[in-house]
């Protein structure tokens, strides 16, 4: 049996019960009349139990349960624990507020009570993320003054606005090799938001797909992101306020922005640049290797043939132009590491 079944069967024979006494009653002001007047406000509290039970009972406790289902555990947790502080608060203030003289000694209790639980369970919901920061901060502090202990899951890593829109970040967060919390500031959200309105049409496709990247990244099992309102105070510039928010959390900031990863290093604030990741994981190979290369343009010098590898690196065959849209195998002659990443000269294996 469902419980709206059971529940309407209890609620039609309470109600009918307190329909008998509401009959009873009403039938002592006719005596001939007092048997009919219990049955008939009898039958009519059991058909009201049997059709409203439901709305007020197992409904709302449904409602209630997917309500609670949809929270996630953060907001449940920091909803008890200012739950519990703003009825700690009202229960110190109850005592001296009860000593005022009538009426305000009996009501103002029972308001502090109800206001002070209020103002707890808002602002520990609203501020949630600041205070799993402050917390998670206080425990790697712990951690790496103990003897040998550090816990990367702890670490918090600042987002700033091109390495979400890169979208680079979300494949790199799904592997595990980013662990801990990816914290997005809310004025780096806004300069998204504002990026995704420009009415320039490439800023726009690339704010978009920023806010694509980002609720990827919110919808992965495995990757814990947080939208923080924490904010700097005095400071307009975006990359200012992550550079200075990363020294007060005592945490990273993944970006591939150049400047602003000079403008941290400069300040002593540690980076996680994505492009130098990307430099790094790169296929390493050496003079003298044989490759097998798809030759898809001419390069800038005559005669020359360009194609690329797997991971993107640049291959420059010499007297590769008249190879364009064949498959050829190659072999390195050098390799030349630039800022804008590494290069591979290769020869033709009948050369």
């Amino acid at each position: 049996m469902s419980s709206d079944f059971i529940a309407r069967l209890l609620g039609m024979i309470v109600f009918s019960i307190l329909g008998a006494y509401a009959g009873n009653w009403l039938g002592r002001f006719n005596d001939e009349q007092q048997m009919l007047y219990t049955l008939t406000v009898s039958l009519i509290g059991a058909l009201t139990g049997l059709v409203l039970t439901p709305f007020f009972t197992t409904r709302p406790m449904r409602s209630l349960r997917a309500l609670l289902g949809r929270l996630s555990a953060e907001t449940l947790f920091a909803g008890m624990v200012g739950l519990i502080i703003g009825l700690i608060v009202a229960a110190l203030l109850s005592f001296p507020l009860s000593l005022l003289p009538d009426p305000f000694g009996k009501i103002l209790p029972f308001v502090g009570v109800l206001l002070f639980t209020y103002f707890g369970v808002s602002l520990f919901v609203m501020r949630q993320s600041d205070f799993a920061n402050i917390l998670g901060a206080l425990t790697s502090r712990r951690e790496e003054s103990s003897p040998g202990g550090f816990s990367a899951s702890s670490r918090t890593t600042l987002l700033d606005t091109s390495v979400i829109i890169d979208g680079r970040i979300a494949d790199i967060a799904r592997t595990g090799f980013l662990p801990g919390t990816l914290l997005i500031p809310r004025f780096v959200l806004n300069e998204l938001q504002y990026i995704a309105d420009s009415p320039d049409s490439l800023r726009r496709a690339r704010g978009r797909r920023g806010m694509e990247v980002l609720s990827e990244l919110q919808k992965a099992p495995s990757v814990v992101v947080r939208i923080s309102d924490i904010d700097v105070e005095g400071v307009r510039e975006v990359d200012d306020k992550l550079v200075i928010l990363a020294r007060q959390l005592k945490c990273p900031i993944l970006t591939n922005d150049y400047n602003l990863n000079r403008i941290a290093e400069l300040q002593g604030v540690p980076i996680l640049n994505i492009n130098e990741l990307a430099n790094a994981v790169k296929s390493v190979v050496l003079p003298g290797e044989t490759l097998s290369v798809n030759i898809i343009q001419e390069g800038k010098e005559i005669n020359q043939g360009v194609g690329y590898m797997d991971d993107g690196t640049m291959v420059v065959v010499e007297n590769g132009n008249r190879l364009i849209g064949k498959t050829v195998e190659v072999t390195v002659t050098k390799v030349l590491q630039t800022a804008a990443g590494r290069m591979i000269f290769a020869r033709t294996e009948d050369q």
